[in-house]
């Protein structure tokens, strides 16, 4: 008798809120840094943390569609990478480690 084996998404779904909780974080502070004049970028902090609700989004899904939320990861990694270059690259790199391994893993 031959064993099916299941695999199950928590891996994916545990980075991708991770990251996505860092870039929530990390947007909010690239926006309180631009209200006390430091930076001028208020729009791509909040380019960060819309991406990073693209990433919790995603997390959701990964058990029902594991490649479109792959897709879903990878594209919140590029947003999240475009939002804050320096700051956001810890989010990034546990957003591309979600979407890679939700696309690839069997």
């Amino acid at each position: 008798m031959k064993r099916t084996r299941t695999v199950t998404r928590n891996f994916e779904m545990v980075m991708g809120i991770i990251g996505s909780i860092i870039g929530i974080f990390s947007g909010s502070i690239l926006i309180l840094l631009e209200n006390f004049g430091h930076v001028h970028t208020p729009f791509l902090g909040l380019v960060a943390i819309i991406a990073s609700f693209l990433g919790i989004a995603s997390s959701y899904y990964v058990k029902k569609s594991p490649e479109t939320a792959g897709v879903g990861f990878i594209i919140a990694t590029m947003f999240v990478i475009v939002g804050s270059a320096y700051i956001n690259v810890i989010s990034a790199i546990f957003l591309l480690i979600a979407g890679v391994s939700a696309l690839f893993r069997k």
